[in-house]
C-alpha cells in the first residue's frame, strides 16, 4: 500500500515510511575523519577537503581527524585501518584520487579494504554527475562501503565533485548509513 499516509514527497522521489523511520532513529551528530588524497594540495590550497569539512560542520557533525596524504597506497592503507579502529569516529570521507590518471590509487586502495561495498553510492554519484558534466562522469571512480563498522566514502577532489557528493548524497544519508553500519 503506497498512499500519502505511507510516503512523503522529497524532491522528485518519494521516501517510504520505513526510510523516514530509519532516518529519524539515526544519530544526528556524527564524528568524522576527512582525508584529502593529493600529491600537490597543502592546507592552504585544499579546497576539496575544506568543502567536506564545511558541509559536515554545517550539518552539525564533528570532524575529529583531518589530514592530507599523498596518493600512495602504502600511506593510505595503514591510515584507513588505524582510523577504522578508532572509537571516536563514525565515518571516513576521502576526497581526491578517484580518477583514472596513473597516480590515482584511492579506488584500488579503498575497495581492497571494504568489508561491505556500497555499489549504489558510486552509481548514484556518477548518475548525478552525468546530469552536470555529461559522459565525462564515467571518469569518476567514487566508491563507498563499510570498513569494520565505519562508513567510508570517496569523492573527487574538485570543489564541484565535493559539492555534489556532500549535498546530494553524503549529508542527507550519512546518519542512516552509520546507523545501519553499527547494527
Amino acid at each position: 500500500m503506497h498512499g500519502p499516509d505511507l510516503t512523503r514527497k522529497i524532491g522528485t522521489f518519494r521516501m517510504s515510511q520505513s526510510t523516514q523511520e530509519h532516518r529519524s532513529q539515526s544519530p544526528q551528530q556524527l564524528r568524522c575523519a576527512v582525508i584529502t588524497v593529493s600529491d600537490t594540495r597543502t592546507p592552504e590550497t585544499d579546497t576539496g577537503g575544506q568543502g567536506v569539512v564545511d558541509r559536515l560542520l554545517a550539518a552539525g557533525h564533528v570532524v575529529n581527524h583531518r589530514t592530507i596524504i599523498r596518493d600512495d597506497p602504502q600511506q593510505m592503507r595503514p591510515l584507513l585501518l588505524a582510523l577504522a579502529s578508532r572509537d571516536d569516529l563514525d565515518a571516513i570521507l576521502l576526497t581526491g584520487g578517484t580518477g583514472i590518471a596513473s597516480r590515482d590509487f584511492t579506488y584500488e586502495t579503498v575497495s581492497a579494504l571494504l568489508t561491505k561495498p556500497l555499489p549504489g553510492y558510486g552509481e548514484l554519484f556518477r548518475m548525478l554527475s552525468y546530469q552536470q558534466v555529461g559522459a565525462a562522469a564515467m571518469l569518476s571512480r567514487a566508491v563507498g562501503g563499510i570498513l569494520g563498522r565505519k562508513v567510508v566514502l570517496t569523492m573527487p577532489g574538485s570543489p564541484a565533485g565535493v559539492q555534489l557528493a556532500m549535498e546530494q548524497l553524503i549529508v542527507p544519508e550519512l546518519g542512516h548509513l552509520v546507523r545501519e553500519a553499527r547494527r
